[in-house]
């Protein structure tokens, strides 16, 4: 009979316990879902050799979607979509209309005024970077040490860099800036084709996805919108744009209505 010896959070969707087989030696553990747990605690026999530890873990909660609110464009949260589907996480979402937004109510319960808004559980966050960080520590995007986090900080804060400017671009100079944004715009993307280009494995950081790979690769679709020659002079980010363009949840999630639907941003420009 296998003994199950530790009960841990491995994810928020799942909680996983670690199996050792009498034939195993010592520290030999194996992965299994919470719910082959759950089967095996209805059997009396199994039952008293189970050893759970953490045991203030709440398993109500498990399967919870997150919950998004935000107005019905990509914009802010484009990137957290992405990086929810990739992740294969579930979520919720609650659209506001500008007129509902205007009206104040909502805007109150914001700690800056501001959307989206992002809820994981009690939890409830505001500020799409910091909604973007929280997912990453959640589902293994951050990294795999402390200075690949900080690293991952650093590409994260320039990606910011570079949407401030589109968002000025698309809400205050469209009209008349441009042509001087696009003629500006190798200039910055620049910047992550050299990291990219150093980088072997494909991402901004390290040997697996982020969540500023989903930021940049987010903007980068706005851009191509823009100019869809933007990426040709820039061999690593056009390698880049087509690996996540390519993931099998990112594709499928690209080419649905619930996208394909939302404009890009609130006033119809892109």
């Amino acid at each position: 009979m296998p003994c199950y010896c530790m009960l841990l959070p491995h994810s928020r969707q799942t909680l996983y316990l670690r199996q050792r087989d009498s034939s195993e030696t010592d520290g030999d553990y194996k992965l299994l879902s919470c719910a082959l747990f759950l089967q095996s605690l209805a059997d009396d026999s199994c039952r008293s050799s189970c050893c759970v530890l953490n045991a203030d873990l709440v398993l109500p909660t498990l399967n919870m979607p997150y919950t998004i609110t935000y107005f019905a464009v990509r914009g802010r949260c484009g990137a957290m979509k992405i990086m929810l589907t990739d992740q294969d996480q579930e979520w919720k979402e609650v659209e506001i209309s500008f007129d509902d937004w205007m009206k104040g109510d909502l805007k109150a319960t914001c700690v800056f005024g501001q959307l989206p808004k992002f809820q994981d559980g009690d939890l409830e966050l505001v500020q799409s970077n910091a909604i973007l960080r929280h997912l990453g520590r959640n589902h293994g995007a951050y990294g795999s040490n402390d200075k690949e986090a900080s690293q991952i900080d650093m590409m994260n804060d320039g990606v910011e860099d570079l949407r401030l400017k589109y968002v000025k671009l698309i809400y205050q100079e469209y009209d008349t800036g441009k042509d001087k944004y696009i003629q500006e715009l190798s200039d910055h993307l620049s910047k992550f084709e050299a990291v990219l280009a150093k980088n072997k494995a494909g991402f901004l950081v390290g040997n697996k996805v982020s969540f500023a790979d989903y930021n940049l690769f987010d903007i980068l679709l706005n851009h191509q919108v823009l100019c869809p020659t933007c990426l040709d002079k820039f061999p690593a980010l056009k390698a880049f744009s087509a690996m996540m363009s390519a993931r099998p949840k990112i594709k499928a999630f690209l080419d649905s209505d619930a996208w394909k639907k939302l404009p890009i941003n609130g006033n119809g420009k892109q």
